[in-house]
């Protein structure tokens, strides 16, 4: 079997193994198993490996930095196989990278400020466009990570939501890496935020995009309605854990 085989049935393999372990998780929690999805973040990999992960199964896929979108965009776009297929920004976006992203992408999920919020709104109005967006809460407080403070979203909310060009459909955080206590803390806090801002601004906000390759079934026991996974999916040497018990 050719190296390009070997990796094909891995994807295909560990896909099965990442919806087994999701549906699993939703069920513990009393969720029905078709709320959460799952993107396969393609930022360390190349086309050809996307490609093949498409033929595994995945459907959406993640990307960090606006050049490498492109990059993909450029060498798959024209193919039948990739058709209906959905790319997303994950990462930080820089402003002078916002024409690079709208238009390209299903959902922006980076919105860090609402100074950036106001910048793809204005882009977005000037090309007759509106982008589904989520805004990026920092839960859990670090230094190291970009996004609002929860008292930020909840002062400004209401002015985001109203932004023309921009359709704010959810909420995106990260967890402190290696503590499920912490990750579940946030994951949480992420959950009751939404409930909170659902009340205040009539939005359902219905996509909360939280979890990675690391933490996605606390995440999803948690309510995430989006888990973010890299390493698990593409990554022969990552070995899928055992799961933190609630509580």
């Amino acid at each position: 079997m050719s190296e390009q085989r070997e990796y094909a049935s891995f994807l295909a393999t560990r896909r099965a193994e990442i919806c087994e372990r999701i549906d699993a998780a939703a069920r513990r929690s009393g969720r029905d198993e078709g709320e959460v999805e799952a993107i396969a973040v393609s930022k360390t990999v190349g086309p050809d490996e996307v490609l093949l992960a498409r033929r595994a199964g995945w459907g959406r896929f993640g990307e960090n930095r606006p050049q490498e979108l492109g990059r993909k965009l450029e060498a798959l776009g024209g193919l039948p196989e990739m058709a209906g297929v959905r790319f997303d920004m994950i990462g930080n976006l820089q402003k002078n990278k916002i024409n690079q992203v709208i238009g390209r992408v299903a959902l922006i999920h980076s919105i860090s400020s609402a100074h950036l919020a106001e910048a793809v709104s204005t882009r977005c109005e000037a090309r007759g466009i509106v982008a589904d967006v989520l805004l990026e809460v920092n839960v859990s407080g670090e230094a190291s990570k970009s996004g609002f403070s929860p008292d930020e979203v909840r002062a400004t909310a209401e002015a985001l939501v109203a932004l023309p060009g921009i359709d704010v459909r959810g909420l995106m955080t990260m967890a402190p890496a290696g503590d499920p206590d912490a990750a579940r803390r946030t994951f949480s806090g992420l959950r009751e935020l939404a409930c909170e801002l659902r009340g205040r601004t009539g939005l359902p906000l219905e996509t909360l995009s939280c979890g990675m390759s690391d933490d996605f079934e606390i995440a999803v026991e948690e309510g995430s309605t989006l888990v973010r996974l890299g390493r698990c999916v593409f990554d022969r040497g990552f070995a899928l854990g055992g799961r933190a018990e609630r509580g």
